[in-house]
């Protein structure tokens, strides 16, 4: 018989614990750091370096991929003219059909158009070169069209580059759902997604940024700030890969390039997809992206490898444990609602051999209160009690994902992809709900 706690450490991972312990310590670092910080200030002798490095949003490129964003590319470039002067914004249009052009010349942006659509990685490359980004700026953003960069912003991500081994800082995301007209799914999807960001966020990649621990999967490419300096050896665009964020935070370790920073004060939100299907959709695309990745990547003895190797494990572990979880309750509970069926020849020898390992307290406490519990710190975190009210419907949305994680593995070894995108469809979002 599985015991709950083994099954919720399996279901819920080892990562969160010692990540999140690691997070922890890196709170208490920082907390000592100040308190020697106000000492030195008080004896007149404060390091001014330690807190201006130098950097400012005049030194910062923003770069901006978008194919067929008219809906959206006005306001996303208002939101960041607000933060960044307007002449350090570039747009590439990859292969827009639409008025993504004329709508971001309008704005007083750079702009300009790849021949035709070659996806986001290929229209980033071009992009870095016909700009010429790696000899006019010290940094670069790569923001996406549907993403408003927060107040803030710059203030917490560019104090990161105060350490010289830093040379990419990932951005705090958070997703937006209110002002879009989503319908009860779409808000379902919004609020499975930002609970996902918070718990990835705050007990994963806060402690694999923390300087004297640093290995992250993954610099998402939503509002991402790189050292231009490191691009020329950075391959952007390496065929076969469905997505380029992934490829990018694995050359920085793996070529040991430096170090990954990341705040949760550096916040952008962005519009996350409002239907069921463009959800699927986008999983799809992530979890290929990441499986090809990790197939172009061989293994080295780094401490990036090891972190890696046990995200993957576990995932395949969770996975594979939340997909037969539906199986698992069906074979448990449907026989005790209904005695007779447990004469039916295999249903009854179903019941009696989940039953050896499993029984409904042990799924109780070990899979459904954990996660009611993870919602409950959610909610409190992003001041959201709203999350409640659903929070028996965040499992089967992890079970879905469990399901698209598993079936991307073999598409990561079988096909090779073009990196050729299709926005999902953009809303425009009424600022005043």
């Amino acid at each position: 018989m599985v015991p709950w706690w083994l099954l919720a450490i399996a279901v819920f991972g080892a990562n969160f614990a010692l990540w999140g312990v690691i997070g922890l310590l890196r709170l208490l670092d920082s907390s000592a750091q100040r308190w020697r910080d106000r000492r030195s200030a008080d004896d007149s002798v404060v390091d001014l370096n330690r807190f201006q490095g130098g950097l400012d949003v005049d030194d910062v490129a923003v770069l901006m991929p978008a194919h067929n964003e008219e809906a959206v590319i006005v306001d996303s470039i208002a939101a960041i003219t607000a933060l960044v002067p307007a002449e350090n914004v570039h747009v590439v249009s990859d292969g827009s059909t639409d008025r993504t052009v004329e709508l971001a010349r309008e704005c007083g942006v750079q702009v300009i158009s790849t021949a035709r659509n070659v996806g986001k990685a290929g229209a980033l490359k071009e992009a870095i070169r016909r700009f010429a980004l790696v000899e006019r700026y010290p940094v670069v953003m790569l923001l996406d069209a549907d993403t408003h960069v927060q107040p803030g912003y710059f203030d917490a991500a560019l104090r990161l580059f105060d350490d010289p081994e830093v040379v990419a800082v990932a951005g705090c995301v958070k997703t937006t759902w209110r002002g879009r007209g989503l319908g009860a799914i779409g808000k379902l999807v919004a609020f499975h997604r930002q609970r996902i960001y918070t718990m990835t966020q705050y007990l994963l990649k806060f402690g694999q940024t923390w300087r004297r621990t640093n290995a992250t999967h993954i610099v998402p490419g939503f509002a991402s700030l790189y050292r231009t300096e490191v691009l020329p050896r950075i391959e952007v665009n390496p065929p076969g890969l469905v997505i380029e964020d992934f490829n990018m935070t694995f050359e920085v370790y793996q070529k040991r390039l430096g170090k990954v920073g990341f705040t949760p004060a550096a916040v952008a939100a962005t519009q996350d997809p409002g239907t069921l299907k463009d959800y699927v959709k986008q999983c799809k695309r992530w979890a290929l992206g990441l499986w090809q990745t990790v197939r172009l990547h061989p293994p080295r003895a780094n401490l990036f490898t090891a972190m890696l190797a046990l995200l993957l494990l576990e995932m395949l572990t969770s996975s594979v444990l939340l997909v037969v979880l539906p199986v698992v309750l069906v074979a448990l509970l449907l026989p005790a609602l209904l005695p007779g069926l447990l004469d039916v020849p295999v249903l009854g020898e179903a019941h009696q051999f989940v039953s050896g390992f499993a029984t409904p307290s042990a799924l109780l406490f070990g899979v459904l209160i954990p996660d009611l519990a993870l919602t409950c710190i959610v909610a409190l975190l992003q001041r959201q009690p709203r999350y409640l009210l659903v929070g028996l419907l965040f499992l089967p949305l992890r079970v879905l994902d469990a399901a698209i994680a598993l079936y991307a593995i073999p598409g990561a070894w079988l096909t090779k992809s073009s990196g050729r995108w299709r926005s999902p469809d953009r809303h425009v979002v009424d600022q005043s709900a």
